[in-house]
């Protein structure tokens, strides 16, 4: 069976730096019509730097949806045009932890909640890292945060890690054998 829904008008309502918002009027499979609320995202990457000593660098920061502070990777939007992820990965790496990565693995990408939005995130381990330090952009307030691998997987375990970016670096390590 063919499930694609054919778009058959749009309307942006809202067009912001990093998003824009949409309504769209699509013909589903059986005929009908129906209306999609779409999020149009430029995209990001997240970075998960693991250290010499076997510990995950996180980063405490507050989030202004969720009105709390969360504890996630290093990440953030394309915003320097067509930018490789990789090199979008470091430089993020960089501005929140300081360090810098001598080593960078993809762990492919994720959509954070394809219902609306189409974001991807391009995921990286950060390994053989230098200490250095940080360049966080005028508006970006963070708190870096080590922790044992264990610990950080406890703490997805007991849903005090919710952020899903850090969930899925944190699988994917686990699977390509990194942690």
């Amino acid at each position: 069976m063919d499930m694609r829904e054919k778009q058959l008008s749009h309307q942006y309502f809202f067009e912001g730096k990093i998003m824009k918002a949409r309504l769209d009027e699509v013909l589903l499979p059986n005929g009908r019509m129906a209306r999609r609320e779409v999020c149009e995202h430029v995209g990001g990457v997240g970075v998960l730097p693991v250290d010499r000593s076997g510990n995950v660098i996180l980063v405490r920061q507050f989030r202004y949806p969720y009105d709390t502070e969360l504890l996630e990777i290093p990440a953030g939007k394309l915003d320097h045009g067509a930018e490789d992820f990789a090199a979008c990965g470091a430089r993020e790496l960089k501005e929140e932890t300081g360090c810098t990565a001598g080593r960078i693995v993809p762990l492919g990408a994720q959509y954070p909640s394809p219902g609306f939005l189409t974001e991807v995130v391009h995921l990286f381990a950060a390994l053989d890292l230098t200490e250095g330090e940080m360049q966080p952009d005028e508006d970006e307030f963070v708190e870096v945060v080590r922790l044992p691998i264990a610990e950080v997987e406890a703490m997805i375990a007991r849903d005090e890690i919710r952020d899903a970016k850090t969930i899925v670096a944190m699988y994917r390590a686990r699977l390509k054998g990194l942690l």
